[in-house]
């Protein structure tokens, strides 16, 4: 009889097994029930921006869902973040590079938010970053910024807009012994303005904000920071390329849902990604200076992991600890 119980009793616990995992596969296959969100850490016109509306379009006619944007810039991203974790739910989205949260930790005390509020489900893009110079500089490469900055310690100035671009450009001028003075901005398109003009000498950003002084003939690129070349700069060498591979980094751009989001409905969402993007989102991209670069939830979550690997590397380099938290 007691053989007979447990036999009973495995049984049904297999039975309810399948009944669970046919629930969430269930959930994963009707999802969504509703309108969904993408909240964004920058504004209108970014690189991200029009990488969400692209993609939202597309979606809804695939979810039978509106996908609404809203753009929430400011507080070094954590504004959006903070409307993303408190809305508690798994049609609200927040769509991001990993570059607006995983210096946060070195920067910030008390963050409103733990990293696992923050659940991979998609990576979409790597965003294109690229060190330039103004053209006036009469600079070429990094070797020769390097050099500039060897011989006229103190002299020269670099733009910085807060976040991982920061510390990697910072930790790098610590490494290599070079003496250039930090200047904050908290607009990026204003350090672009700058370095146009020549009141800074340097700047690590996306390229897409550089853009318009680069077709303007005001600024020079010395490099990508990407592990690969930039597909509209294809003469371009990579950081590593130029001599300097301890400043790679490649931009990640992706989806993140809420703690407790199930990793079929990720897979799901990743899957669903891949089929709408095709060569007309893709060409748009490119031309944003981004490069199409889809990762389901595993992989992403590995190379943000990486990401705040190397910008706690820097970090170190700087001599910065992390802040305390709650």
């Amino acid at each position: 009889m007691r053989l007979k119980l447990g036999n009973l009793f495995a049984i049904a616990l297999g039975f309810f097994a399948v009944l669970a995992g046919d629930a969430k596969t269930s959930a994963a296959e009707n999802w969504p029930t509703r309108p969904v969100k993408f909240i964004l850490t920058l504004g209108p016109g970014s690189g991200s921006d029009i990488s969400a509306r692209l993609l939202g379009d597309r979606l809804t006619q695939r979810w039978g869902q509106p996908v609404v944007v809203e753009n929430r810039p400011g507080g070094d991203g954590i504004v959006a973040i903070n409307a993303f974790v408190g809305a508690h739910d798994d049609h609200v989205l927040l769509f991001t590079p990993t570059s607006s949260f995983t210096a946060h930790p070195f920067l910030h005390e008390n963050l409103p938010y733990k990293p696992s509020d923050l659940v991979p489900i998609t990576r979409v893009s790597n965003t294109i970053i690229t060190i330039s110079v103004p053209t006036n500089l009469n600079i070429k490469s990094l070797k020769e910024l390097a050099a500039l900055a060897r011989a006229q310690p103190g002299k020269l100035n670099w733009a910085g807009v807060t976040g991982a671009l920061d510390f990697l450009f910072a930790g790098w001028l610590k490494h290599d012994g070079l003496d250039m003075t930090k200047v904050a901005y908290k607009n990026p398109v204003d350090a672009a303005n700058d370095l146009a003009e020549g009141r800074v000498q340097a700047y690590e950003s996306a390229l897409a904000i550089v853009r318009p002084q680069l077709q303007s003939g005001k600024i020079r690129l010395l490099a990508v920071t990407n592990s690969v070349r930039a597909p509209t700069e294809p003469n371009l060498p990579t950081v590593e390329q130029a001599g300097y591979p301890a400043l790679t980094i490649d931009g990640l751009v992706g989806l993140f849902g809420p703690p407790g989001m199930p990793l079929e409905l990720r897979n799901r969402i990743t899957a669903d990604i891949r089929a709408v993007v095709d060569k007309t989102i893709e060409d748009r991209l490119t031309t944003t200076g981004q490069i199409t670069n889809i990762g389901g939830p595993e992989e992403f979550a590995k190379s943000t992991d990486e990401q705040r690997a190397k910008v706690a590397e820097f970090a170190k380099e700087l001599g910065i600890t992390p802040l305390p938290q709650n």
